[in-house]
């Protein structure tokens, strides 16, 4: 019984650090802005299963604004903590919406996150979750990964494509890890306080 029991546990633990290897060689992403200098990526259903396999030790930290949080959708156990804030303002140049810092972001993190816990970061598609993981850095955090592909993925680019312009080719939202729009008030984003 013992050994049978020795058995199992060793093989789960072969299985667990064949995964960590795997997670821990995830490669840049192509898309130089979406590059760390912490250099550890994900894709958005290995976050997912990272998550899975350790939920009390991995957390994940959407940094998108509370406004697509809550209208696109989320990961049920992300933590909405926006590096970026809405500024209602219309940016002619861009053709968007002007963002603005959010100077309290690294402190938000540090009250829901340790040091030295496994971070996962999610934006939209990628980038402004690299340049949030870069902030975390500054500020001591070393376990941080970019979810280079985002919650909503990367926009399709073929011109013969229906989906030209949409984002649905990869993402947690379009991959089989689970999405909300149900809000838990532990989660969201309450602002200043």
């Amino acid at each position: 019984m013992i050994q049978r029991w020795l058995g199992m546990a060793f093989s789960a633990l072969l299985v667990v650090s064949f995964c960590s290897i795997a997670w821990g060689e995830t490669p840049a992403p192509k898309d130089e802005k979406k590059h760390t200098t912490l250099g550890k990526y994900a894709t958005s259903f290995e976050a997912y299963e990272m998550w899975k396999a350790n939920p009390t030790k991995v957390k994940i930290i959407d940094v998108r604004t509370p406004e697509e949080y809550v209208l696109v959708g989320h990961a049920p156990m992300a933590i909405n903590i926006p590096s970026m804030l809405w500024t209602g303002k219309w940016n002619s140049e861009e053709k968007e919406f002007d963002l603005e810092t959010n100077a309290e972001f690294e402190a938000l993190v540090k009250q829901k996150v340790g040091l030295g816990e496994m971070i996962m970061v999610m934006c939209r598609s990628g980038i402004r979750s690299a340049a949030a993981v870069n902030r975390l850095a500054k500020v001591g955090f070393t376990n941080t990964y970019n979810i280079i592909e985002g919650f909503e993925g990367d926009m399709v680019t073929d011109e013969d494509s229906f989906y030209i312009g949409k984002r649905v080719k990869n993402g947690w939202k379009n991959s089989p890890a689970p999405w909300t729009y149900q809000l838990n008030p532990d989660l969201i984003y309450h602002g200043s306080k």
